[in-house]
């Protein structure tokens, strides 16, 4: 009832899933993720067991496929119809799906992902997300290559019942709001006719709001450029004195109302500041 990915990005820094079933709110039963240890996805009547399980036999250094033969040896049942697919920070994943899971139902594993589902309209599903997530080497945000791969999915048929929720994790150490967290991304869609669009949707938010700015795009804060920011801050009631530090002050005041704080750079903005400046 549910097909997803598990995968880590090419650099070993971030780890993630991204899921999507014919089921209410998967985005709380499937994924988890730790920082530097690995990911899991436990579904088909899902073990939520698996999840805290599986990160602690990461965390200790047990291989991906270990560590789902682990899960499978310690589950009292029913193993038949249990479904999971797990990746560490390094070498291959693996992804195990019992005999007795609702036809489609298979995956594939490979260096650093693992593919899976079950209910599904049939096995080119998890091919369609196979081939999605192998030709996605050159996108370098985990975020967006998952989601990639399972809008391959739900293009090729997804879950033969429909659609309703869907979801996305990722963690890398450090990488979180305000470098306070390891939760890079973390959305979920619950109930929704079409929820990897909305996925997708949320995700382009959450860029805007949460993604800090590429350090070559950022423009200077003085010559036309800082009038105008000093101009438009001043018509949104956020005037800044002469000094350089005033409009910096002013600019991180209004940019924390517009929830942008996290794009903020002191002397520059960023063009997608700037652009969210000139609508408001």
């Amino acid at each position: 009832m549910t097909f997803s990915v598990v995968a880590r990005a090419a650099d070993g820094g971030a780890l993630g899933v991204a899921v999507a079933s014919k089921f209410l709110g998967a985005g709380a039963a499937v994924p988890a993720a730790l920082a530097d240890v690995g990911a899991v996805a436990t579904q088909s009547y899902a073990n939520l067991a698996y999840r805290p399980q599986a990160l602690a036999l990461l965390a200790t250094g047990v291989p991906a496929a270990e560590t789902v033969a682990g899960l499978i040896a310690a589950d009292a049942g029913p193993v038949d119809h249990r479904q999971v697919g797990v990746v560490g920070t390094q070498g291959p994943g693996a992804t195990f799906t019992g005999s007795a899971c609702h036809d489609w139902a298979g995956g594939v594993a490979g260096d650093g992902f693992a593919i899976q589902g079950n209910m599904l309209a049939g096995p080119q599903v998890v091919d369609q997300m196979r081939k999605a997530w192998l030709a996605g080497t050159e996108q370098t945000r985990l975020a967006y290559r998952l989601l990639d791969a399972l809008r391959a999915g739900d293009e090729a048929g997804g879950d033969r019942r429909g659609r309703q929720s869907a979801a996305l994790l990722v963690v890398a150490k450090g990488q979180g709001y305000g470098g306070t967290s390891d939760v890079v991304v973390d959305l979920r869609v619950d109930d929704h006719p079409d929820p990897v669009a909305e996925l997708t949707r949320l995700l382009e938010l959450h860029t805007l709001y949460f993604e800090r700015p590429d350090p070559a795009t950022l423009l200077t804060l003085d010559g036309d450029v800082g009038a105008e920011v000093r101009e438009r801050l001043a018509a949104l009631g956020h005037p800044a004195g002469p000094a350089a530090v005033d409009l910096d002050e002013a600019l991180a005041s209004w940019a924390g109302i517009a929830n942008l704080e996290e794009r903020i750079v002191a002397g520059r903005i960023d063009p997608l500041v700037l652009d969210q400046l000139r609508n408001a």
